[in-house]
């Protein structure tokens, strides 16, 4: 039942978040069935990619008073549906959608009778079941009878010839072990796998429900935890290829003369690999442990007790389900690890990289230093010929001006005046010069 907020109240409270309603309303969202017995459950999972609420909605409606069905009706992911002489359940999840019918066995259908054909008697208008819109991933037919469970040897005989002497699992269920549930686990030619259960005359219907609901969703979350596997083994090859390459790569690092350019190319196209597959199938690896992890947990709440001669659907699981996900969990784990791996080496290669940076700076820096020398050494050099140059100049002149003094009758001796201002003008010159310098190295 739905809860709803009384508005002779809602004055009591602050607003409510928008998502309080939807959250608390969870945990009815997909109640039980009641079922009487004797009962026929048939359950089919299909993947909905690609396939609309409406496109469902639509495949409702062609049931026998259903054309006024809304597709808002389906907006909660979950509708029952009660019709003539049987119900039927649709809820849609993440990644599958699944359909139960629940209607009554035949009385050639029950317990005593061998192999039984259980898809003649369906209530379900023809062809209904296979234009489900969606692919068939999990398909059970489910009965559910009554029966003395104080008699369990002659009770898994007349079980094992109502699965027509195939080996079955078979696990008394609850702490007070009122229902024997037994399987083949075979896929048959109908593309249906059968379960049986047989339950004490006080059961109720709504423990009834509860059973079959964990038994079918046990099936379910198998084949969906199952989905990760060929994943994992398409991509063990990729990842053997990879962890080589990566090999190959890091021992190409100790070489000195290999090129770094070629190197960081291919560990590049290398990460790209590794990190296009991680992308690709994360999701997966995940949905395989969130899966798992809902089989265990419905097993655990069946509280199984061992039949003599027979394996408990528990034991079946571990046995034949747990190498599959150890499968799925290694490739997981060694994807993480080769991404952890091409990192590492990618650090390594950026560390050799900015090491030769370095290097190849600091011999710049010494050319730089050494060329520095070279130029102060030759700016001496031009400054001690700019200093005889200049004062060649200067001498110069004061010797024309000697001779223009001499010439206007000074009593001047030209050669003997301008040989003695040689010491003078060659310090003046070499003076201003040197403050030059000096002011200039100070802008700097």
């Amino acid at each position: 039942m739905y809860s709803t907020i009384d508005s002779d109240v809602i004055d009591l409270l602050p607003d409510n978040d928008p998502q309080r309603i939807l959250l608390h309303n969870e945990v009815h969202a997909r109640p039980s069935q009641r079922i009487r017995l004797p009962a026929l459950v048939i359950y089919v999972v299909v993947i909905n990619d690609g396939i609309s609420r409406e496109q469902e909605c639509e495949h409702l409606r062609r049931l026998p008073g259903q054309q006024g069905l809304l597709s808002e009706q389906l907006q909660n992911n979950f509708l029952r549906l009660r019709l003539q002489g049987y119900s039927l359940r649709w809820e849609r999840h993440t990644e599958f959608t699944r359909y139960s019918l629940v209607q009554y066995l035949p009385d050639e259908a029950q317990l005593g009778a061998t192999d039984p054909e259980l898809l003649s008697c369906l209530a379900l208008p023809r062809d209904w079941l296979a234009d489900i819109p969606g692919r068939t991933f999990a398909a059970v037919k489910l009965a559910m009878v009554q029966g003395n469970l104080n008699a369990p040897h002659e009770l898994l005989k007349q079980s094992r010839q109502w699965f027509g002497g195939n080996p079955i699992v078979a696990s008394l269920i609850g702490r007070e072990e009122h229902s024997l549930a037994v399987t083949d686990f075979m896929l048959r030619p109908s593309g249906f796998e059968r379960f049986l259960v047989i339950m004490s005359a006080d059961a109720s219907e709504t423990r009834a429900g509860r059973v079959s609901q964990r038994l079918l969703e046990i099936e379910t979350y198998r084949l969906m935890a199952l989905r990760g596997l060929p994943v994992a083994k398409r991509l063990i090859p990729e990842l053997t290829s990879a962890e080589q390459r990566l090999a190959e790569i890091t021992a190409r690092l100790e070489n000195k003369g290999a090129s770094d350019q070629e190197l960081l190319d291919t560990l590049i196209s290398l990460a790209v690999r590794i990190e296009r597959a991680t992308v690709e199938h994360a999701y997966r690896f995940a949905a395989t442990q969130a899966y798992y992890k809902l089989v265990m947990q419905r097993i655990t709440e069946l509280r199984e007790t061992a039949t003599p001669g027979t394996q408990t659907i528990g034991e079946f699981m571990q046995r034949r389900l747990s190498p599959a996900i150890s499968t799925v969990e290694a490739t997981a784990k060694r994807l993480n690890y080769l991404s952890a791996r091409v990192s590492r080496t990618s650090s390594l290669l950026r560390t050799r990289v900015d090491i030769l940076a370095e290097t190849q700076n600091q011999q710049l820096l010494e050319k730089l230093t050494r060329g520095q020398a070279l130029q102060l050494g030759l700016q001496s050099t031009v400054e001690g010929l700019s200093i005889a140059a200049i004062s060649y100049y200067v001498i110069s002149l004061l010797l024309y001006v000697a001779k223009a003094g001499k010439a206007a009758g000074l009593p001047i001796h030209p050669e003997l005046a301008t040989g003695l201002m040689i010491p003078v003008v060659l310090w003046v010159v070499w003076r201003t010069t040197r403050r030059i310098h000096d002011k200039f190295f100070k802008l700097h």
